[in-house]
């Protein structure tokens, strides 16, 4: 009668450690040993929203203190009237309006580089970083393509951080001046950001 019993929970234990193996193998094929499914309320992530942001960005590369510099010049082999290759590093004030002084909500910060060899536009990578109100400390991510003879250029919203994580959409640009002599421009962006 023992042996009987000890058999049956012998392969009873034999069962149970081939059934937990088969699983962990599954979790292990499903998961590639470094990453998992998660459900999203363990983030607490609450309805998206979709939000429209409207503000001025302002490149100044005159004054005694920029907002945009150049980091990498145009390479002396480049005989193209577009600059192309050259690079600039940005800190650029964003306002509510288009003048400078009305009221700031953060900054753009990035760089941006002559991507093309016929037209002039560039690559842009930038964060929006908000330094005011409810936004403060978040920021949301553009990277794209700016051909800036274009009225409007529309550039992906890929990200973001704090408010903004998750956050997807994009972004319209329009030139609303710039200075032909000494490449000051004030650029008008309308963000359309969807987000929890």
């Amino acid at each position: 009668m023992m042996t009987k019993l000890l058999s049956f929970v012998a392969s009873q234990l034999t069962i149970s450690i081939l059934l937990s193996s088969f699983a962990t193998t599954k979790a292990l094929e499903q998961n590639n040993g470094y990453e998992e499914t998660l459900d999203p309320n363990l983030f607490a992530l609450k309805e998206q929203k979709l939000t429209h942001f409207h503000f001025f960005f302002h490149d100044t590369f005159t004054g005694t203190k920029p907002s945009v510099i150049q980091i990498v010049p145009t390479p002396p082999t480049n005989v193209s009237a577009v600059a192309f290759g050259s690079m600039n590093m940005i800190d650029d004030p964003l306002t509510e309006g288009p003048n400078l002084s009305s009221n700031l909500i953060g900054k753009a910060q990035g760089f941006y580089g002559s991507a093309a060899q016929d037209e002039i536009s560039f690559i842009i990578v930038m964060n929006i970083v908000f330094t005011q109100g409810k936004y403060n400390g978040s920021t949301i991510t553009i990277v794209g393509s700016d051909p800036i003879s274009s009225k409007v250029r529309e550039l992906p919203v890929i990200g973001g951080s704090k408010i903004f994580r998750f956050a997807r959409g994009y972004a319209e640009a329009s030139t609303y001046s710039v200075n032909l002599t000494s490449g000051d421009a004030i650029v008008e962006y309308n963000l359309y950001v969807l987000h929890y």
